[in-house]
């Protein structure tokens, strides 16, 4: 039998896992290119972010199963050969409908990806000294590929098209796949619970129906009966999956866990990390793009601020773990993610830029604190026999609120976007109140010469600004929401942690 260095073994996970990371932000700085170039409205861009993300969240979970049961290399194995397959398709997308059909495919890959490598790290690392070692080194890998994904996808629009940040997966996804078979020892969980596909089902179907929901409604109205039967159906759905998941003997989520105040406490930390301030990788380019009229690599290079506290608060957190409890982190980290975003809108308004990189950097600087943290707080208070289950969890309870805060923002913005750009009209073009709702989408995706295309030469010289100043009007209350939202986090979440680590009896084989 080959033995296999476990230093190795944490640098082939970490790799994957950034990888991922990677892909996930990149695509933030190239959206307004693939609006224009697709000729999508903000609905249609949202769901190329949500689709990817949806079925990355909704298939975390019975992927933590798979990877238990049937061995974390060979799941490794497979997600990189869906990841790379997908991303091609990506890259060949000849429409909209295509190009979000090949990123949800892209994210059932990535969920099989992401579990079973969080699953061997929890599997190999068992020392506690080591485990936190080799959590932070993850940590360390995860902010290097969040710093770089912004200037990276900026610089490949730039210069080679928006397709080849897809196209680049297949050599790179070639280079892990030999990594994991050299690196990564085969790995289960013997008495892993069955598969649970009625559990799976219902709890796909429940983020589904939300996500539909949420941003269909920026279509066809927050009225309309059909917003109302998606968002109602998507609240059923997570109730029966909780039913479901109470009568399995040993169930993808073992609900006893939930009796325990600071796995609650955890699990809302990693909740607000993610849908505070890493959904922030996604939708800040925004606003450089379409507030500042930054280019797409401009916009990657405009984000670093907020990568670069982000790479560098890992250590200042490793520093402070000793005199600081976990629950002070996390309370400490999310403070200064609800300030930075408070801040951001105020900058927002400004519309200058080195203000708003500052309040990025506090952004980040939270973010940094964060990030392995939350990971590590989920993981202690779970058995090490359940990594899977436990990895499971913790990534979908991150990539979930990324997926359900894109949602809420989005509707958010374009009810914002659109409102403020209809007062701006009512009182200085009157005549051009009927293109409202397609002047916002269009200004909101980044495609502001399709948004004036229908207008005169003189009404694009008075609507242009108007529809510039929408956008950050609405740009700037996202961000009033999501700092207000981390504030009240950090309370929730540092008094729910003060508990001790449960002694959880896990449901029996």
């Amino acid at each position: 039998m080959k033995i296999v260095s476990p230093r190795m073994t944490l640098i082939t996970a970490s790799a994957v896992c950034s990888l991922i990371v990677l892909d996930t932000n990149i695509v933030a700085v190239t959206l307004p290119s693939i609006a224009r170039d697709l000729g999508a409205g903000f609905a249609d861009i949202e769901w190329v972010v949500s689709a990817y993300m949806l079925a990355f969240a909704a298939l975390l979970l019975p992927a933590g199963s798979i990877a238990d049961r049937f061995g974390r290399k060979k799941t490794l194995i497979s997600g990189l050969v869906l990841f790379i397959l997908a991303s091609l398709g990506c890259g060949a997308a000849p429409n909209i409908v295509f190009l979000d059909i090949a990123r949800a495919v892209k994210g059932v890959g990535a969920a099989l990806l992401l579990t079973s490598a969080l699953a061997t790290i929890g599997h190999v690392f068992h020392d506690e000294t080591e485990r936190a070692k080799a959590w932070a080194f993850w940590g360390a890998c995860m902010g290097v590929a969040m710093t770089a994904a912004p200037t990276v996808g900026g610089l490949i629009a730039s210069f080679v098209g928006w397709r080849w940040i897809f196209y680049l997966n297949l050599p790179v996804g070639v280079l892990l796949m030999f990594m994991v078979w050299r690196n990564i020892p085969e790995s289960r969980n013997e008495q892993s619970a069955r598969l649970d596909p009625w559990g799976s089902l219902a709890f796909s179907g429940s983020l589904l129906c939300l996500i539909w929901g949420l941003i269909e409604a920026n279509r066809i109205g927050w009225d309309n009966s059909l917003t109302t039967l998606r968002l109602a159906g998507g609240t059923l759905l997570l109730a029966l999956f909780v039913g479901v998941e109470h009568l399995q003997r040993r169930p993808m989520v073992d609900l006893q866990l939930f009796k325990h105040p600071r796995f609650i406490g955890a699990l809302l930390g990693m909740f607000a990390y993610a849908g505070c301030a890493q959904v922030m990788m996604t939708l800040l380019p925004f606003y450089l793009q379409n507030g500042l009229g930054f280019t797409a690599i401009a916009s990657g290079v405009g984000m670093l601020p907020f990568a670069a506290t982000m790479l560098i608060f890992p250590k200042i957190g490793a520093r402070l773990s000793g005199r600081v409890s976990p629950a002070g982190m996390m309370a400490l980290g999310l403070t200064l993610v609800g300030c930075g975003n408070l801040l951001s809108a105020w900058a927002a308004a400004s519309s200058h830029y080195l203000p708003f990189a500052v309040a990025m950097a506090v952004t980040g600087a939270g973010a940094g604190l964060l990030n392995g943290d939350t990971q590590k707080n989920i993981m202690a208070c779970v058995p090490r026999d359940r990594a899977g289950m436990a990895s499971g969890m913790s990534t979908t309870m991150r990539f979930s609120a990324i997926v359900l805060a894109i949602g809420v923002y989005g509707a958010v913005l374009a009810s914002h976007t659109q409102q403020a750009l209809s007062n701006s009209l009512h009182a200085a073009a009157p005549e051009w109140l009927t293109q409202t709702d397609y002047i916002a989408s269009r200004v909101v995706a980044g495609d502001m010469g399709a948004a004036l295309a229908p207008l005169t030469e003189s009404a694009r010289l008075t609507i242009q600004p108007l529809a510039q100043q929408a956008f950050v009007a609405g740009f700037s209350t996202i961000l009033w929401v999501a700092g207000l939202l981390a504030i009240f986090a950090a309370l929730l979440v540092g008094t729910l942690m003060r508990n001790p680590i449960p002694a959880v009896q896990m449901h029996p084989a």
